[in-house]
């Protein structure tokens, strides 16, 4: 596929812009990731997003210009989009708020501005909301003419809701530390410091299961909790823990405290992911993930992975990673003992982690697939 060049002397470079309709972090990574790429290649970048995203992504450092949202109504804030979107070649927008907002931004216009979107994640919902979501990704969907998804379920779905061209568009980027210069994946270290690392969390001599994720009821830390109880009989008994924040804490908090369970809640962390270095095996419980990064930082980590057999994680890990259904405490509980028990088995999954992530995309392959859709929209501009 061709990829667009710096464009001839005398010709205005394209301008694209990118929407993000929040802070999630795998998102605004992607976009940072795609805008350094786009700059690097001639293309003139605008992101448009909430003011906290540039101060915690950075996107005017890869040379891309920076546009903030206001927080108001949707209506108010296309209106916004619309001014910045005035010269734009290209519009594309990263996930449902965000196409939401460029498709009311872009509604009307005389000179149609082609429209791509990424889904990046299937939104969580039941009931009334549920429904409501149904019906906006389906607006959204239709008002593109490209829409990537990042697995396979998500291009599916994209299509049942109507979509003109649906493409799988998996992607890879750094994620961002506390220190935006620093390594791109945790290091494996030594063993002092891993061993430092394990003292501080409370497992020195013990097994460590370490999972990352938001406190929220479709993670699955319910049926970790559960999965739990049938490691106190393992000598030594692992310690879980469970790094990440949010609404269900204080309820995971309490059945720990009930039930004497082996887990402990580490909090928001900065190094959570550079915590997968100290680990002896990880887990993603979740209902639903994507290209999850936790799954993606464990592979190239070279930790033991079991996780939900859910979303894109099939794809995504291949047989580097113990997949068992979601929501089966039972099939967690006997995965993760397995996998502790045979240390054999540990490095022969860390080797075939590292082998699968190899196989990924790179950031490169990702904006230069990107960009040749770009060029397809563009042509005769």
């Amino acid at each position: 596929m061709s990829s667009t060049p710096v464009p001839p002397r005398g010709q205005a470079p394209l301008h694209v812009v990118q929407v993000v309709g929040g802070g999630s972090a795998r998102t605004c990574a992607h976009v940072r990731s795609l805008a350094a790429g786009l700059v690097a290649r001639g293309v003139r970048v605008t992101v448009c997003g909430p003011r906290a995203a540039e101060s915690d992504y950075g996107f005017t450092g890869v040379g891309a210009r920076f546009a903030p949202l206001p927080g108001g109504t949707d209506p108010e804030t296309a209106a916004v989009l619309r001014a910045v979107c005035g010269d734009a070649d290209v519009v594309h927008a990263h996930g449902l708020r965000a196409g939401t907002l460029a498709a009311l931004a872009l509604y009307g216009r005389r000179h149609r501005v082609p429209l791509v979107v990424t889904w990046h994640a299937r939104v969580q919902a039941s009931g009334a909301r549920a429904r409501l979501l149904w019906l906006l990704e389906r607006q959204v969907v239709r008002a593109a003419r490209v829409v990537f998804g990042t697995t396979s379920d998500l291009v599916d779905r994209a299509r049942r809701h109507g979509a003109r061209d649906a493409r799988l568009a998996p992607v890879s980027v750094r994620v961002p530390r506390a220190e935006p210069d620093g390594p791109s994946h945790p290091a494996d270290g030594t063993d002092g410091e891993r061993e430092k690392a394990r003292a501080e969390l409370g497992a020195t001599g013990r097994p460590l299961v370490l999972a990352i994720g938001r406190l929220a009821p479709h993670q699955g830390h319910d049926t970790l909790l559960t999965a739990s109880r049938a490691w106190r009989g393992l000598h030594p008994p692992p310690l879980v823990a469970i790094a990440g924040e949010g609404p269900v804490r204080p309820a995971l908090q309490r059945r720990i405290d009930a039930e004497d369970l082996p887990v402990r809640l580490l909090g928001r962390r900065d190094d959570a992911l550079e915590l997968l270095a100290a680990a002896d095996v990880a887990v993603l419980p979740a209902r639903w993930e994507g290209r999850a990064v936790v799954a993606q930082e464990a592979l190239r980590t070279g930790v033991p992975l079991v996780a939900s057999a859910v979303g894109g994680l099939p794809e995504l890990v291949g047989d580097a990673a113990l997949l068992v259904p979601y929501g089966d405490p039972g099939a967690l509980a006997g995965a993760v003992t397995g996998l502790l028990g045979d240390p054999v088995r540990r490095r022969r999954l860390a080797a075939a982690g590292r082998a699968q992530a190899a196989t990924w995309p790179s950031e490169d392959d990702t904006v230069t697939q990107v960009l040749s859709v770009y060029d397809e929209l563009t042509q005769g501009i």
